[in-house]
């Protein structure tokens, strides 16, 4: 019987053994030396079939072939990809969060190869695992753990956006909709708009071929080199009212966070190529996070966090079209993509639209050169014999026209850059002034003109300080910036003969604040403040103040030297430094350099 029984089991292993890989051959036949099972484990081998796995009649641990090493991993990620990763069930968060990571890596990876389904499954897995951590609100992994939400959300919803996007059509593509709102802008830029449009179309030349090549290599879709006729008719330096700045119209904060330097001497944000550079991470950053060039060209106008509030209000998937976002938005905003769209429109087909375009303006081509002394371009325009503007339009991104006085890459026409060399040495070294400007609030009934008299000033110089396009055209609460000299501010009245000391009732007139009340009467806003229980430095035409005057006269001239601050020379004089800066036409922030003359009251 031990026998027979010992037969069937070694025609079994036989048959087994004809299933295996070729690769395992060399394993399997340590097998059959090794002893066989009891009977009992082994009831019918007649029923074992090629197709079958027959878990019940696999070797046991000690019977198992060893698999070799790239079996093992070839096995181990199959079953990961069933099964999806595995951690230690009492793993902290901060491996918990790694692999995480490592999760959110790989549904990257599957999105960029078009895998979607795959995508989605292995995000649903990365959200699983961040939810695991549970986290104090004081720990440093809060961070981490955040990014990774957000990284996952934005990952999302990109996906979905994706998959709406019908066949034919891609992220490349940005939808021409031709509507009523769409229309409307067509309409202005055939009429009451036609001289800017076609002086910006013919301008675009200058530059559109650089904006062409960035953009493709960013894989962006080409129209968006018509953004810049919309935010500033391709003028590099363009300047709006909400101190954006350039070509692509970037205010401050938001072009230092896509490295756009700004300092004394530079601003990158009228540099064409660099905020050209710019702009194409901020639109691609947008578009990553809404899923649909309308909305992110929505959210590059007025900020994300304006379009996101917006969404949130929505009682519908804004995915399905901006158009739901339309009507919510502030009126620039709305009016900024329809207009967009149409400037594309009428470019694509000018003809059918009634244009005849000018020839472009050729691309700009020159050469560079390293500098590190500080000169005006005047000056090396003169030593070159070009025009005086050619080298400040190659160099926009100058402020005043003028070098650094650090290293900086100075474009100049071809055919200039080994002459540069031997001529720099030689120019006058500049270095700017150190600008003095108070800022001032406009009030209602006031002027330009008004505000200029006022602060010793001109119109024009209030106009290039900020950038205005019409010295007509200010409004009730407006913030000026007003270059000073150091010149006295005149009040908005003769104050009347007044003894120091003496204390008067006053009534606010049209134009006036308490900054140019202090002036006048020789005393402090802190102290008119205080007299009158005012917390801050509002007026109203009609209040009535009381003011202790201080002295008419007294004042001496000091001359700033080399290491002294605002501070300072108030203490070496014994002032309190609010009347010092009162009785200067000074702020806490303004500059002082040596040479400027200052007034102090001598100490008694």
């Amino acid at each position: 019987m031990k026998t027979k029984n010992f037969l069937l089991l070694t025609i079994a292993i036989i048959l087994m053994i004809s299933l295996w890989d070729c690769s395992h051959k060399k394993a399997l036949k340590e097998i059959k030396t090794q002893p066989p099972s009891p009977p009992s484990q082994v009831e019918k081998p007649q029923a074992v079939e090629p197709k079958t796995t027959a878990p019940a009649q696999e070797p046991s641990q000690e019977q198992k072939p060893r698999e070799q090493p790239a079996e093992k991993e070839k096995k181990a990620e199959e079953q990961q990809a069933q099964e999806g990763a595995s951690i230690p069930e009492k793993a902290g968060p901060a491996v918990i969060l790694e692999e995480a990571l490592n999760s959110y890596q790989e549904a990257q990876g599957a999105w960029e190869r078009g895998d979607f389904n795959t995508a989605l499954v292995t995000l649903d897995e990365t959200y699983g695992l961040i939810l695991k951590v549970k986290l104090p609100p004081d720990s440093p992994l809060n961070q981490e753990k955040n990014d990774l939400r957000l990284l996952v959300a934005q990952r999302i919803q990109e996906i979905y956006a994706t998959r709406l996007v019908a066949a034919g059509d891609n992220h490349k593509t940005i939808p021409l909709v031709e509507n009523k709102f769409v229309n409307d802008e067509i309409q202005s830029f055939q009429t009451k708009e036609r001289k800017y449009f076609e002086e910006a179309y013919k301008q675009s030349g200058l530059y559109r071929p650089m904006i062409v090549d960035e953009l493709k290599k960013a894989g962006l879709p080409e129209e968006l080199t018509w953004l810049p006729m919309i935010e500033s008719w391709f003028r590099v330096r363009a300047f709006s009212r909400a101190r954006a700045l350039g070509l692509w119209q970037f205010i401050s904060s938001t072009g230092y966070r896509f490295g756009l330097k700004r300092d004394r001497w530079i601003d990158e944000r009228m540099d064409p190529l660099k905020s050209t550079q710019a702009a194409i991470k901020y639109l691609s950053e947008l578009h990553d996070l809404f899923g649909d060039w309308t909305t992110a060209l929505a959210a590059y106008n007025c900020g994300e966090i304006r379009v996101e509030n917006v969404i949130r209000t929505q009682h519908i998937d804004y995915l399905d079209n901006f158009w739901d976002l339309y009507l919510q938005l502030p009126i620039e905003t709305a009016r900024f993509v329809p207009r967009f769209i149409a400037a594309v429109i009428i470019i694509n087909n000018p003809e059918k639209y009634g244009f005849n375009f000018p020839t472009p303006d050729p691309p700009l081509h020159f050469e560079t050169a390293t500098i590190d002394h500080p000169f005006k371009l005047s000056s090396l325009s003169a030593a070159l014999g070009l025009d005086p503007s050619a080298l400040a339009s190659l160099n926009p991104e100058l402020r005043y026209d003028a070098t650094p006085e650090y290293e900086y890459s100075l474009k100049v026409p071809v055919g200039c850059g080994a002459k540069i060399a031997e001529m720099v040495a030689s120019l006058p070294r500049w270095i700017p002034p150190e600008a003095t400007s108070i800022v001032h609030y406009v009030r209602s009934g006031e002027t330009l003109g008004i505000i200029a008299q006022r602060y010793g000033t001109s119109i024009a110089a209030i106009a290039r300080a900020n950038g205005m396009r019409s010295v007509h055209y200010i409004w009730p609460g407006q913030r000026l910036k007003i270059p000073s000299s150091g010149r006295k501010v005149t009040a908005a009245y003769e104050p009347k003969d007044y003894s120091p000391g003496q204390k008067i009732n006053y009534i606010v007139k049209n134009g006036d604040s308490l900054y140019q009340l202090a002036n006048a009467y020789k005393t402090t806003v802190e102290k008119i403040k205080a007299e009158n229980n005012l917390t801050d430095d509002t007026l109203a035409i009609g209040q009535k103040l009381a003011i202790s005057c201080g002295m008419l006269g007294g004042t001496i001239v000091y001359k700033v030297m080399e290491g002294d601050t605002l501070l300072s020379i108030a203490k070496k004089f014994r002032m309190d430094i609010a009347a010092f800066l009162s009785l200067n036409n000074l702020s806490q922030d303004s500059k002082i350099y040596p040479g400027q003359d200052v007034k102090v009251t001598p100490p008694k």
